[in-house]
């Protein structure tokens, strides 16, 4: 087996690839353009208001196409001869209120999101409650009463009820056998409801009247489930916990603060619209 042996320009070419990049953070600058810098932060943040369809794109790609367009604004504006309208100057206000109002409710939420009020939460809305009954249903919906009679007729005489329904059915179930799969109370209209509640398992109803129609309704199955655990419902949670946090957190400082909205009164609601107060 012959050797391999690499010159020492090679040698060097690999060494430099194998080097570790050098240290980098939100300072380092990566390009300026006439004296103003644009840096790996000015990108980060770039990166992060894309739309979610462009953050999908490879870095590499992103990287080229982000710096391009920090360069390409850089120099638009330092070409911009003039004092910024008034629109802009507004607009610079309301975003930096907002993103002040953002870093306001991060720091709540990574104070009072923990998973102490995250077990509270479901201990308030699970611990001790009632398990509801579920049902598993299947109905055949018609338009007449009578309809609806001469079907029960044929299903007490031994007509399976899936191929009744597929057959006569005008509920869009009909086509799956008149499956409604599970549900809970409320689900239903009440008539419907109390028709599925009152039924043995198995058993046929009378025709029952909705605004819907006239339903002959068979129950298949019931059940009880347990409650989720606390994994299973964690997102559920943690929306309820930051909704009920900032409710109270803004309900708390409207209190304690001097708010006068008298000038809205005597203000036109549709100036909204009127851009050119504003240009």
């Amino acid at each position: 087996m012959k050797k391999r042996f690499f010159s020492l320009p090679a040698l060097g070419l690999f060494a430099a690839l194998a080097m570790p990049a050098a240290a980098q953070d939100a300072d380092t600058v990566v390009a300026t353009v006439n004296g103003t810098d644009i840096t790996v932060g000015h990108m980060i943040v770039a990166r992060a208001s894309l739309p979610q369809q462009f953050q999908q794109l490879p870095d590499e790609v992103l990287f080229t196409g982000i710096l391009d367009q920090l360069i390409n604004q850089t120099l638009l504006a330092q070409a911009y001869d003039g004092d910024l309208p008034k629109r802009t100057g507004l607009q610079i206000e309301n975003e930096t209120r907002s993103l002040t109002a953002g870093e306001e409710l991060e720091a709540l939420f990574e104070e009072r999101l923990t998973d102490d009020a995250l077990q509270a939460a479901y201990d308030a809305k699970y611990a001790g409650a009632t398990p509801q009954e579920e049902y598993n249903a299947s109905h055949i919906l018609v338009e007449t009463e009578e309809e609806a009679q001469a079907i029960k007729a044929d299903l007490d005489g031994g007509a399976d009820f899936a191929a009744t329904a597929r057959e006569k059915s005008t509920g869009p179930s009909g086509p799956n056998g008149g499956q409604l799969g599970w549900f809970g109370t409320g689900a239903m209209v009440p008539s419907f409801e109390a028709a599925v509640i009152a039924l043995e398992v198995g058993e046929v109803s009378e025709p029952v009247q909705t605004q819907f129609g006239w339903h002959v309704i068979i129950l298949n199955e019931t059940r009880t489930p347990d409650a989720p655990t606390l994994d299973e419902v964690r997102e559920d949670l943690i929306q309820e916990v930051r909704d009920q946090t900032v409710e109270t957190y803004v309900a708390d400082l409207t209190a304690a603060a001097q708010i006068d909205q008298s000038g809205a009164a005597d203000v036109d609601p549709s100036v909204l619209s009127d851009l050119t107060l504003v240009d």
